[in-house]
């Protein structure tokens, strides 16, 4: 029966960026009393999601970064001499199970996931890209939510909001007492997930004298700068070129 299993075989060489973007999540988190536009619960079980795949999935991607529904992880490296049908099951299959336990759904929450390939060089403008996709997801979901929530049903609001351009959105929620400007840079930007090195202190019996050594643990930036910024620029440059 070997003989009848259909797989391409193909292969990717790094770098890459896995996405994986959740499916049909509407429903199969509808009634678990989320906040719209933006829950920080869920959003933090998402980071959560990502920390867990960065330090147990046996893969090793560089960073993940996140928002709304969807994580991308960059891959220096790749296992399974890159098969791609290979590594999107497996980040796929371990995100859904992953977010389905830290949620403790009654349903199974699913992801479907692609390689994304890249150049070295092309990897800032792939998440300038996405955090672009941040603000827009951004921008529609307070206006279309701050609609319904003023009495339009979900096709009304997406009439009024279809073909408006951002700073539209904008003005017409500053007229509501909402400065876009002013909510939580995760909303706006995402979610980053990295490995960090931080300074530890302790006694060293070889020397026998105190002695400082670096660590590294995985950590959450809910306050990442915009990608196209002096201060993104760097912190992409940094992690994209880390040992």
């Amino acid at each position: 029966m070997k003989n009848r299993e259909i797989f391409a075989e193909m292969r990717c060489i790094p770098p890459v960026v896995v996405r994986a973007d959740g499916r049909n999540f509407r429903n199969t988190l509808s009634g678990l009393g989320f906040k719209k536009p933006y829950d920080q619960t869920f959003a933090r079980a998402l980071a959560d999601t990502a920390e867990l795949f960065i330090k147990k999935s046996g893969l090793s991607p560089l960073f993940a970064y996140t928002f709304s529904n969807e994580i991308s992880f960059l891959f220096m490296e790749l296992s399974f001499e890159g098969r791609v049908e290979k590594i999107d099951s497996i980040v796929a299959s371990f995100l859904s199970s992953s977010l389905t336990i830290n949620l403790r759904l009654e349903e199974p929450a699913a992801f479907d996931s692609r390689i994304v390939a890249l150049q070295k060089e092309e990897i800032p403008a792939y998440f300038h890209w996405r955090q672009l996709e941040a603000w827009r997801n951004f921008v529609t979901s307070w206006g279309y939510y701050t609609l319904i929530d003023e009495g339009m049903d979900k096709d009304e609001a997406s009439r009024y909001l279809k073909g408006k351009k951002e700073w539209e959105i904008h003005e017409m929620l500053f007229k509501r007492g909402i400065n876009l400007a002013t909510l939580p840079a995760w909303q706006r930007r995402g979610i980053m997930i990295y490995t960090k090195e931080y300074e530890v202190s302790g006694f060293n019996p070889i020397l026998g004298r105190e002695a400082k050594s670096q660590r590294r643990k995985v950590a959450q930036n809910w306050e990442i700068p915009n990608f196209k910024s002096e201060e993104g620029i760097v912190l992409l440059e940094k992690l994209i070129n880390r040992n």
